[in-house]
């Protein structure tokens, strides 16, 4: 059993799969970084300085004119702008995630081999070489 759990372990497929969730994660930390640093202040100066992270909307108990955790503390709370940081952060994530396939693909079309079709024969040379053909047969 021991062997056998080895094999399955070590089958290529399960180590790239370990590798790329290993970059995966990495690049998650990275990418949130990108979010959280660098874009959202420039998007909190764009919209006049509103912080993403601590919008939200006081369903019940008495409104709260504070941070997001003091109105939670008070009552049930919408707080969309978590979400909102966390879709442009799946945004970014896709779009970085298609243009490394998009290169990748590009990369392997560039390394696979160039195969020329053969000139397709027009039919009646094809028709002409199918008798020459019966005629040295028979």
């Amino acid at each position: 059993m021991l062997k056998e759990f080895k094999e399955f372990a070590l089958r290529g497929n399960m180590v790239d799969l370990a590798i790329g969730v290993i970059i995966g994660g990495a690049f998650g930390g990275l990418v949130n970084s990108i979010v959280a640093d660098l874009l959202m202040p420039i998007i909190g100066l764009i919209t006049g300085g509103i912080d993403f992270t601590n919008l939200y909307v006081q369903l019940s108990g008495p409104p709260m004119a504070g941070d997001l955790e003091a109105a939670r503390k008070a009552g049930a709370t919408l707080a969309y702008g978590n979400f909102v940081t966390l879709t442009i952060n799946f945004l970014i994530i896709a779009f970085v995630l298609f243009l490394v396939v998009k290169m990748m693909n590009r990369m392997k079309k560039r390394s696979e081999p160039v195969v020329e079709a053969a000139p397709e024969v027009p039919a009646d040379v094809a028709l002409l070489a199918e008798i020459r053909d019966l005629l040295k047969k028979g």
